[in-house]
């Protein structure tokens, strides 16, 4: 049968566990990719009658991912898939400190899966299914520290803004093609995981911010993942969705 393709990041924990419990529909398929794959993922799959593969991978280490991606699209029948989404939610945060403190392995593992990981793969899912009749649509998701500076955060917050702005360019380049993909790096608010935890879990001496996010837990305005990943995937159903290149899931276009 035909089936809406989905493609995920970062789907063992949080809001990407979130996401892909919520996608494991009949009429779709997912594929996963994190460095550990989830069980229960494949207990509901089996239940809901829906297509998934996970793959665990480690997305420090991108380009092998990448080349798998594209010769497992290139395996497809088109003719099978309705649409097409790649969701790129990975991210990490490497230890919370000031940029001189900082370790180079860890830095460059940090850039690798924030930033480039997310280029590496949408190039192979656009290089593979141009040639598809099917609606196409990349989602990165993005972070509010793409947007505003932030002591300790220095690799975090450049990732994310390069995020921004290569969707940005990217969407330039889709829009010149007849069947060019919808895209769109949207910022998903503030959101009750693990790496909230590490935020506010950090050292107050190397990290100025860490009462603020302490604050957002005891006052209550963190989201759930499930609450949050029902805001990304419903902006991403939008009809207008990829109008804007770079948005807040809080906004409205």
């Amino acid at each position: 049968m035909q089936r809406h393709l989905f493609i995920l990041t970062g789907a063992s924990r949080g809001m990407g566990l979130a996401m892909a419990e919520q996608l494991l529909a009949q009429q779709n398929h997912l594929l996963c990719i994190s460095r550990h794959a989830n069980p229960s993922l494949a207990s509901v799959a089996a239940q809901r009658n829906c297509p998934l593969a996970q793959w665990t991978l480690d997305l420090s280490q991108p380009e092998p991912a990448a080349l798998r991606l594209k010769t497992w699209l290139d395996e497809r029948d088109p003719a099978q898939i309705l649409s097409a989404t790649l969701i790129n939610n990975a991210g990490v945060i490497p230890t919370i400190a000031p940029l001189r403190a900082s370790g180079p392995a860890e830095l460059a593992a940090a850039m690798r899966v924030n930033l480039e990981a997310p280029m590496l793969l949408t190039a192979a899912f656009l290089d593979a299914t141009q040639g598809w009749r099917a609606p196409r649509r990349v989602l990165n998701i993005s972070s509010g520290l793409g947007r505003r500076p932030m002591a300790s955060q220095a690799a975090y917050c450049a990732a994310k803004a390069g995020m921004d702005h290569f969707t940005r360019c990217l969407a330039l380049d889709e829009a010149r093609l007849a069947n060019g993909a919808k895209v769109c790096s949207l910022a998903p608010g503030v959101i009750d995981t693990d790496m909230q935890v590490q935020l506010r879990g950090a050292d107050s001496a190397n990290f100025p911010d860490q009462s603020g996010f302490a604050e957002l837990k005891s006052s209550g305005q963190l989201s759930a993942a499930s609450d949050a990943a029902k805001r990304v995937l419903a902006w991403l159903a939008r009809p207008d969705f990829g109008q804007q290149a770079v948005a807040d899931v809080h906004a409205s276009a």
